[in-house]
């Protein structure tokens, strides 16, 4: 089979901001699509809530942004803020012109727009609770039609290929390797631009309700060639993963919060009103910890969220997916409560960009959920990542559209050489470590953090890593063990960043230090060696 590849652009994901970005470059540019799994398998696909943009004329950018800002604990970059609201409208009217179908009022004058914790205005645009598959099914249809860009399903990232100039000194990304999951072997793929659009890292934790990508490959291998990664300890835990041995972390989208559906301990007594005078429409991270404190108060293993109130037909036309999925477990949302877990859910850090998308890297980009743009702050706002992913997107095709004709040609790059590594005999290594790595992050890295538990997480990421760099210096690389390697590491990041925080803010909340920092700062992770 072919192991080298040449393309202009490189897109190492495809979820909604990879897709974006695809669609969003020059036509004449020669374009790679790269997905672990399959075009629909990603974080994107499986996105209930909508996209939080101002299309209701009481609504304006000014309350967006202050909204966005209050939800983000003041760490929040306010320029980023500005950028992705005010682009808001104009990225969700083009993917209105690429065929999405949002939801509209019973009138068809106008669309039905939702409302979300946080938000103080009714502003996320959605496709009933499946807007993401709705999104991402679109664009994959456009990508699928469009002749300059070629898709390589069951493709995973190993590691970035980078080059110093010789004439200017400039140290840029070139291309990267990959592994073709199916026939195990692992090809080079040059490119003048790279841009990574991976997703985030939220598997690094046992119970999750990301797709089995969700392994951080991006922003371990942007750290691993140089570039500057920021606020990992900022881990967002959705309040309500659907609780049930055969349903693998199925999401309750908070819209059902937004349509008035309340949280419930087991004797079916209401408790978010002891926490936060919005009660179930508190920021995330407000009622994740307040279902976290009474499962750990209750000794109790879910608590439960009832919209059974609300009339039947209201609930199976605005709510279909989960009305259907929870029928498929035994449980009838028009009737019975739908027992809840907290869940990790979205990666707020990431890697370091500007307002382009561009990494500390000369010629590689990074949107969605493994970028750092300031935009989250220290809490993500309901509906504002797809938001993220469409301005982002857009932003870095621009920038790639611009610059792309004045990058040299890379220098020779070798095929990948795996002559002195064995077939392993010992995967019970990979499976073994991996439940180990998760268990932990759970335990001592979760919703509740203290100076005890980061300092354990830390001695055991210290061991755990040195086993797998040495398998993975001997052993043929497959996709759990590139997956391991890369969990290993933001896990890393995800412990010294928290362990840097001496405060709670936000998503990061330590009982050692429970108040807030009389100045807010970003924490950021400089690579040895750059």
């Amino acid at each position: 089979m072919k192991q080298t590849y040449q393309y202009d652009v490189l897109i190492i994901g495809s979820g909604a901001a990879g897709l974006t970005s695809a669609l969003q470059l020059d036509k004449n540019l020669s374009i790679a699509l790269i997905s672990k799994a399959s075009l629909q398998a990603g974080a994107s696909w499986l996105a209930q809530g909508g996209i939080a943009a101002v299309f209701d004329k009481d609504d304006s950018a000014d309350a967006h942004i202050t909204d966005t800002l209050v939800a983000g604990a003041g760490l929040c970059h306010a320029d980023s803020v500005r950028l992705v609201v005010e682009n808001g409208p104009s990225a969700v009217r083009w993917l209105i012109e690429q065929g999405v179908a949002f939801t509209q009022d019973d009138d068809r004058q106008s669309y039905h727009l939702t409302q979300e914790g946080g938000h103080s205005h009714r502003r996320i645009l959605h496709t009933n609770d499946a807007t993401g598959k709705e999104v991402t099914g679109t664009l994959v249809d456009q990508v699928i039609a469009a002749q300059n860009i070629d898709i390589f399903e069951q493709y995973c990232a190993v590691d970035l290929v980078t080059q110093t100039d010789k004439n200017t000194n400039i140290h840029r990304c070139t291309g990267a390797y990959l592994l073709d999951i199916k026939s195990s072997a692992i090809a080079l793929f040059q490119a003048k631009s790279v841009i990574l659009a991976s997703g985030g890292a939220s598997k690094a934790y046992l119970y999750t309700s990301n797709p089995d990508g969700a392994s951080g490959d991006g922003i371990a291998m942007a750290w691993r060639k140089g570039c500057r990664v920021a606020n990992m300890e900022f881990n967002q835990f959705h309040p309500t993963c659907l609780y049930h041995p055969k349903a693998k972390s199925f999401l309750i989208t908070e819209a059902l919060r937004g349509e008035g559906a309340i949280l419930q301990l087991p004797d079916g007594s209401p408790f978010m009103q002891n926490f936060h005078p919005d009660a179930e429409l508190a920021p995330r991270d407000v009622v994740a910890r307040a279902i976290d404190h009474e499962m750990k108060r209750l000794g109790s293993d879910c608590v439960y969220l009832d919209i059974s109130h609300k009339p039947a037909d209201f609930i199976q036309s605005h709510f279909p997916t989960v009305y259907e999925q929870c029928l498929s477990f035994g449980i009838d949302i028009t009737l019975d409560p739908i027992p809840v877990v907290p869940a990790a859910h979205y990666t707020c850090g990431g890697i370091m960009v500007g307002h382009e998308g561009q990494t500390d890297l000369h010629n590689l980009y990074a949107i969605g959920e493994n970028a750092f743009t300031g935009l989250h702050g220290a809490n993500r706002m309901a509906s504002n990542s797809l938001l993220e992913c469409l301005v982002y997107a857009q932003a870095a095709a621009q920038s790639i559209n611009q610059n792309i004709h004045q990058i040299p040609e890379s220098d020779f790059i070798p095929e990948w050489d795996e002559s002195r590594v064995s077939h392993s005999d010992e995967d019970v290594v990979i499976s073994h470590n991996w439940d180990e790595l998760r268990r932990f992050m759970w335990d001592y890295v979760g919703i509740v953090r203290t100076n005890k538990r980061l300092e354990r997480a830390q001695h055991r990421i210290k061991l755990l890593q040195k086993e797998i760099q040495e398998y993975y210096s001997n052993c043929k690389v497959t996709r759990d063990l590139l997956e391991l390697r890369n969990l290993a590491t933001v896990s890393e990041l995800i412990i010294r960043c928290a362990m840097e925080r001496k405060e709670s803010r936000g998503l990061h909340f330590t009982l050692d230090y429970p108040e807030l920092a009389s100045t807010a700062q970003d924490t950021i992770m400089v690579p040895p060696n750059y």
